[in-house]
């Protein structure tokens, strides 16, 4: 029987014909992504599912999907999906990662025109009869500082664009290296720098913990008078009131803004205000993007149902059927060093080298080193996978090498992971014991044994009496359990560091309580997805 996809939003009919092409069943029902109960009702006939952003694929929707295998999401943004849930059914979710970065881009600079020059409010005052010429005095372009935070696809092509217009362009991305910047013709420089020198500054950069609320108060304080701000990445890196305050002092010369804190948005601060300019999230929104991932979206799709090839996937690696039950396990762990590394360490990344040794010099190293480097980056790009990390470790010019090697020590198979930024090395190796989970077996040189949990804490310290009691009473004081505890040394009374698995979320109260004892030189709480570690 031939597979079954449903389309549940808006897709273009070239998409639809691709599926029947390859000898997919469609059924193509645009406005059944907006009637919850209806879809609900007729999910379990099929074998996939393709979307855009009006569906919403909750757990609910998921548990009621017996059939499905695939969700397919025409775009990059996966919000709308209730991922864990999809993988806990073994149902793989498929985006489309770089279908719309140009137009993206282009709707970027198109609002640093349309501030500029107060082109809406100019045009709505024309063809309401009047002639205020004197009142739209607006700024050139040319020679202005562009200050780009996140040059990642999108704001590469967005420096590349501003250099295009004879801007001077800088850039802060914790994963650009000053080589790429030089490819660009850029100059890379840290946040406070950005906002000190920008005339114009554009948001490029996912929404993270990190990246919250970037562009708050604080952030505003420190920027030039006259600043203008573009945002068309995603609602909440800006602030919406303190924008509002400081347009409205005068700090803050316009914005542009196609993303909002809450959407649909029927209000905001920012509504009603001189020189700002607002678009309903745009960015994506042209003919030739939405053909793009539309397209893309029904060839995945239809690959993986007749061919079970998988592209693009969230939350599955790019694995054969016969490799599967060996490597697997190995993708998990090379997803966990490089997710540790990263969660490490903050400075730029300029290069990254893996050892595969003994056993897994012979396994798809392809899709192990993949799975590292989406680790590495996404505490940084909330949005990566293993299709789209190694072209986004690429971009941002850091040099990754891979070797393989004979078996070297007490394991049958071994990763170890080491990366460079310019002011240190730091590296970490592991492997997978029996039992099929991730095991850490060395940090900075340093032997140790420890399982991976969700919630973890990461120490260093000069190796000295004692330290185990301090940690446990300060764990304990809090009422933060710990599951298991892993100390480990390069040479007594040298560097130690301690690896504490536990059981819940560490409060902020108790990291800096630990980074309070003049023993330890540092702490880092950590935390790794479920799907790696279960």
């Amino acid at each position: 029987m031939a597979p079954r996809v449903l389309v549940s939003d808006k897709l273009s009919p070239t998409a639809v014909q691709i599926f029947k092409d390859r000898g997919v069943e469609v059924d193509y029902l645009p406005d059944l992504g907006k009637d919850k109960e209806q879809l609900l009702a007729v999910i379990d006939q099929y074998d996939g599912l393709a979307i855009r952003s009006a569906t919403k694929v909750t757990e609910k929707l998921i548990e009621a999907a017996t059939k499905l295998k695939v969700i397919g999401r025409a775009g990059i943004g996966v919000d709308n999906v209730d991922i864990p849930a999809a993988s806990r059914k073994g149902i793989i979710v498929m985006n489309t990662p770089f279908g719309n970065s140009i137009t993206t881009a282009e709707h970027a600079v198109a609002l640093m025109f349309a501030v500029a020059r107060q082109l809406p409010a100019a045009d709505a005052s024309t063809q309401a009869g009047k002639w205020e010429k004197n009142r739209f005095m607006g700024v050139e372009i040319t020679g202005k500082t562009l200050g780009v935070i996140g040059c990642g696809n999108i704001g590469s092509i967005v420096a590349s664009r501003g250099v295009g217009l004879k801007m001077r362009v800088i850039a802060f991305d914790p994963f650009l290296s000053t080589e790429r910047a030089s490819q660009l013709g850029i100059e890379k420089v840290d946040l406070e720098e950005l906002f000190k020198r920008s005339d114009f500054i554009t948001l490029h950069t996912p929404m993270t913990e990190k990246t919250k609320g970037i562009i708050d108060r604080n952030a505003i304080a420190q920027m030039k008078d006259g600043v203008r701000i573009i945002n068309c990445a995603r609602g909440g890196l800006v602030v919406e009131a303190d924008l509002a305050e400081g347009i409205k002092s005068g700090k803050v010369a316009g914005a542009g803004v196609d993303v909002f804190e809450v959407e649909p948005a029927t209000d905001s601060p920012l509504f009603g205000l001189e020189n700002v300019v607002c678009t309903p999230h745009l960015g994506a929104s042209t003919t030739e993007a939405q053909e793009n991932v539309a397209l893309q979206v029904a060839e995945q799709m239809a690959d993986y149902l007749v061919r079970g090839a998988v592209t693009n996937a969230i939350n599955m690696p790019s694995i054969t059927a016969e490799e599967a039950p060996t490597l697997t396990p190995f993708v998990k762990l090379a997803e966990v060093l490089g997710d540790f590394v990263g969660q490490v360490t903050e400075e730029p990344i300029k290069s990254v080298e893996i050892v595969y040794d003994g056993a897994t010099a012979a396994m798809n190293t392809r899709a192990l080193t993949s799975a590292a480097l989406a680790g590495l980056i996404k505490s940084q790009v909330s949005d990566v996978n293993m299709v789209s990390a190694p072209i986004m470790v690429k971009e941002r010019g850091i040099q990754l090498t891979e070797s393989r090697r004979d078996k070297s020590g007490v394991f049958d198979g071994y990763i170890k992971l080491t990366i460079a930024t310019e002011k240190q090395t730091r590296s970490v190796a592991g492997t997978v014991f029996s039992d099929g989970k991730p095991r850490f077996i060395q940090i900075k040189g340093i032997n140790l044994d420890a399982e991976v949990g969700r919630h973890m804490v990461y120490t260093t310290n000069n190796d000295a009496p004692g330290i185990i009691g301090l940690l446990g009473t300060t764990f304990g004081e809090a009422g933060v359990n710990i599951a298991n505890f892993q100390l480990g040394r390069n040479r007594p009374g040298g560097d130690a560091i301690a690896l504490l698995y536990v059981d819940s979320p560490v409060p902020d109260a108790v990291l800096d309580a630990v980074r309070g004892h003049k023993e330890i030189a540092s702490a880092k709480r950590l935390q790794f997805d479920v799907a790696s570690v279960d």
